[in-house]
């Protein structure tokens, strides 16, 4: 496994060579750091992303005057599938600051909420212990990701919540098939950037589909 550290944006080459290597068609997993949890509030610091290949590449956001052309490309480019665990916050995260809505989408937590009806622990450190019997360390989880220099327990940290998101889906996907939800869930997959856009316009905690 290689973590590597990137400022401001990803090195085009990169994802030039996951094209090729997957045929112009890679899966790519991202997750994000903010600073909290409220969008409006709270800046974005880390974005985090592997092609499947066993490295992770960190992105380091600046606070101000963000320009990252390659990830914003990536992340709408619609022949490359972007896996997330809860991608509903990621998504509204890298759409509030890159500008770009993240499509087409996967989500681990809402395939695992479909699929894995006999438990109420769809966590991503849950999921990674059942389906890959991986136990990852979540203490960095709560840490000041704003710090000009990260430690080396905090990327870590980081490279985990993105270096089993290719497995867990294979797992999750053969599960689904079998239970015949895997076109229910491609449908909530779709909503997803909706979903997003109806969070950072006010409707974070309302069901619209309520009477």
């Amino acid at each position: 496994m290689t973590i590597t550290l990137h400022k401001n944006d990803l090195p085009a080459s990169i994802v030039d060579a996951a094209c090729q290597a997957h045929n112009n068609a890679p899966m790519v997993a991202i997750d994000c750091e903010t600073m909290g949890l409220n969008p409006h509030r709270d800046r974005l610091c880390l974005v985090q992303l592997s092609f499947g290949d066993g490295d992770a590449h960190l992105i380091q956001v600046p606070q101000k005057d963000w320009h990252a052309p390659v990830l914003a490309r990536l992340v709408a480019d619609p022949a490359i599938v972007k896996i997330y665990h809860f991608g509903r916050f990621d998504i509204a995260a890298l759409y509030q600051n890159l500008g770009v809505m993240s499509n087409p989408n996967y989500c681990t937590k809402i395939a695992s909420r479909l699929i894995r009806t006999y438990t109420d622990r769809h966590s991503l450190k849950e999921l990674t212990r059942e389906l890959l019997g991986i136990d990852l360390s979540k203490e960095q989880q709560s840490s000041d990701w704003g710090q000009d220099t990260l430690t080396q327990a905090q990327m870590n940290y980081a490279a985990s919540d993105v270096l089993h998101l290719h497995a867990i889906k294979q797992k999750l996907d053969l599960m689904l098939v079998r239970e015949g939800r895997a076109e229910l869930a491609q449908a909530c997959f779709d909503f997803l950037s909706y979903r997003a856009k109806l969070d950072l316009q006010g409707w974070p905690d309302i069901d619209i589909f309520a009477h």
